[in-house]
């Protein structure tokens, strides 16, 4: 397998990304420190740059939105009942929700802001300017409970349920505190201390990926048979893999758009990772009872 030239294609993507953000420091500098003047619109410019990317390479049929999840307590399908005795619920606000608006409609919309229903939501995604330490246990428990929102059952109102959306958290650099012995190690124990005496986690609705998009990754492996746990594996960014965040994200997004129980098309050949390039670091486990 070949795959150099979307490898080389990706990276430049993302190092045209974060260029575009320090031009945005240098222009509006902050008197002290790194970043911009005025914070809540630092935030705001990395959340609206991140939501244009992902919009440039996903299908049409995806939006790529911010605001809310709502999960009416109402019937689904024709006949569907599995939300009585439940009560409607929403999620917090969410940065980033990816959602197929070709297929399903959208309670209320103002510009690129929206509240949606759980069936069209294919990812979810928190970002931050700066990852710092006491981000990456707090946001995956909001991803956690988000996306427990969007635990749905198949078009055909069959027992099973469909994929969950991918969950992610991202941030154009990480400021975790340098003096930690391997930052690898570190975020995936805050990530396993997020899911600690949570009972019947499903595989689906753990973090799908948390990386700095120059600098590391940290990944998800899909298991093939006999869900128990998930495994997380770890990225330190070469010269040239500038990519692989991108790639993460774009991966993860389409493979749910196109899982089997979402639709009936063949996934495109869309990203490609080194061969042979191993991981840098086995993370660990995390305990879970089903796949969704």
């Amino acid at each position: 397998m070949d795959g150099k030239r979307i490898q080389t294609y990706w990276s430049s993507e993302v190092d045209a990304l974060v260029k575009t953000y320090q031009q945005f420091e240098t222009l509006i500098p902050a008197p002290k420190g790194e970043g911009a003047e005025h914070k809540g619109e630092d935030g705001r410019f990395v959340e609206d740059l991140v939501r244009e990317y992902l919009g440039r390479f996903l299908p049409n049929g995806l939006e790529v939105l911010t605001g809310f999840i709502l999960r009416p307590a109402v019937k689904t399908g024709e006949a569907g009942k599995e939300r009585e005795g439940e009560l409607d619920c929403h999620s917090t606000q969410l940065d980033i929700i990816v959602f197929d608006s070709s297929n399903y409609p959208v309670f209320q919309r103002f510009g690129s802001s929206a509240i949606v229903p759980p069936e069209g939501v294919v990812g979810i995604i928190s970002v931050k300017k700066h990852l710092n330490d006491g981000d990456v246990k707090k946001e995956c428990e909001a991803l956690f409970n988000a996306a427990t929102l969007c635990e749905t059952l198949s078009s055909n109102d069959r027992a099973d349920k469909v994929r969950g959306p991918f969950l992610a958290l991202v941030s154009v650099r990480s400021k975790i505190e340098k003096s930690r012995t391997d930052t690898l190690d570190w975020i995936f124990a805050q990530v396993d201390l997020a899911y600690a005496g949570k009972s019947d986690i499903s595989f689906d609705k753990l973090v799908g990926f948390i990386g700095a998009l120059d600098e590391w990754s940290v990944f998800k492996r899909r298991p093939e048979k006999n869900i128990k746990h998930a495994e997380y594996i770890g990225f330190k960014h070469q010269d040239g893999e500038s990519h692989l965040g991108l790639q993460f994200l774009l991966t993860g997004l389409l493979s749910v758009f196109y899982d089997k129980t979402r639709r009936n098309l063949r996934r495109p050949g869309y990203t490609a990772f080194p061969s042979r390039r191993p991981h840098d670091k086995r993370l660990g486990a995390i305990p879970c009872t089903r796949l969704r």
